[in-house]
């Protein structure tokens, strides 16, 4: 009996798992995994640079998870071809495992620009594992200049996680505001005063030329000295395995609602993947935690034999820096779009609901925290807002708002 494969140990395998032993108890299956270490949420790592948790709390599964599943996982192996003809996946140590069907919840990796000198930083980290913080965390002192190359979420993280570690942080980027793939200039502002009131300094709109030891030389021409260097300019989605294949890979690996690639019986779940965004009308690259399991468990179930589609991801992020916090979902269209939007502010928080054809498309909140759930279901579910009290929905995310039909539907629970 061939097992099934899971190449990848992220959300999106553990969720893919959980699919598969929905359908099917009996069959093996086997997961391939680069990293020494069970499931884990990788969003906690900046927290556990803080001390603000443990590898055992950061765990995403019990530690018999994977022996009540009956996985085989081979750790610190990486998978570098698939043959499909004899449906065989082929480890970089030559040894091959036999499928029946296999998932690729491989992930993305870090893109690193060709920077001149960068070879010559010895002190050079990335952000995106836990081992990736333990390295970095083992590098800092308290008199130590760190210098972050990208103002996205892994770089601000990263600069979040070892503040107070490290005696001064820079951070720099090509864009003109942090965060310039989530938020327009004005929130990105006031999450950027947030963490310069904490102490970390930006250099916007600029990024470096080229590297001498511990000296970054800027296109503006500024220096700046440091003694640890961390990459955060983006990710790269893992999709050689398929491309190799001749399947169609965009960004992402592309997957139908059943997240079946091209190839047959390949499927592809998480941070690989390039899926439907229904708030773009068009495929993107969703990258984030609750994307990765949705689409994982829909590939494990499909996996084994049962049905279940996955046709409702929207981007969402959820994050925050020194106690700003931000929540944003879906995707935002101006008036040159056909699109309105309702906007709620005070001194420190701001609220955009975003609206085109008479459906909510994305909302940003910031600075508040409320049942940001009920926006994120109007836009997944793509109500009709005519269907609701939007004028309460534009002050505040309340059940009330829906008719007390769709609220026995939602949110009741059975006894």
């Amino acid at each position: 009996m061939k097992p099934y494969v899971i190449i990848g140990n992220g959300v999106a395998a553990a969720a893919c798992i959980e699919g598969i032993r929905s359908i099917d108890v009996k069959t093996p299956i086997t997961v391939i995994s680069e990293e020494n270490h069970p499931v884990y949420c990788r969003p906690l790592i900046s927290y556990y640079l803080e001390g603000k948790t443990d590898p055992e709390r950061m765990s995403y599964r019990a530690p018999d998870f994977y022996e009540k599943m009956k996985c085989t996982v081979l750790y610190g192996e990486r998978a570098v071809s698939i043959n499909k003809r004899s449906k065989t996946v082929v480890l970089e140590s030559g040894e091959g495992i036999q499928y029946s069907s296999v998932c690729l919840a491989c992930g993305s990796s870090p893109f690193v620009p060709r920077f001149e000198g960068l070879e010559n930083v010895k002190e050079q980290y990335s952000f995106m594992t836990s081992d990736d913080a333990e390295a970095l965390g083992q590098a800092l002192h308290k008199d130590a200049k760190v210098l972050i190359v990208g103002a996205g979420l892994i770089g601000l993280k990263c600069a979040e996680g070892i503040h107070g570690r490290a005696g001064h942080i820079t951070v720099c980027d090509l864009a003109e505001r942090v965060l310039s793939s989530i938020l327009d200039t004005e929130c990105a502002g006031m999450m950027q005063t947030a963490m310069e009131d904490a102490g970390i300094e930006f250099m916007l709109g600029d990024s470096v030329a080229r590297f001498e030891e511990n000296k970054a030389h800027m296109n503006s021409g500024k220096t700046v000295d440091f003694d640890i260097l961390v990459l955060a300019v983006g990710v790269r989605a893992n999709t050689y395995l398929l491309k190799d294949l001749g399947g169609e890979v965009g960004r992402g690996i592309v997957v139908n609602e059943k997240m079946e690639t091209s190839v047959p019986n390949i499927y592809v779940a998480g941070d690989c993947t390039e899926g439907e965004d229904i708030t773009l009308g068009g495929r993107r690259v969703l990258a984030i935690f609750p994307n990765a399991y949705l689409q994982g468990h829909a590939a494990g179930v499909n996996m084994a034999g049962g049905e279940e589609i996955c046709n409702k991801g929207i981007p969402m992020n959820s994050i925050g820096f020194f106690g700003m916090h931000a929540m944003t979902a879906g995707s935002y269209y101006g008036e040159e779009d056909g699109g309105e939007c309702f906007e709620e502010r005070t001194k420190n928080t701001l609220k955009r609901l975003f609206v085109r054809d008479g459906k909510l498309t994305g909302f940003i909140l910031i600075g508040i925290t409320e049942r940001a759930g009920i926006y994120t279901s109007l836009i997944r579910e793509q109500t009709p807002l005519d269907q609701v009290d939007f004028e309460m929905l534009k002050k505040i995310a309340s059940s009330a708002a829906f008719s007390q039909e769709s609220r026995r539907q939602k949110f009741s629970r059975p006894v």
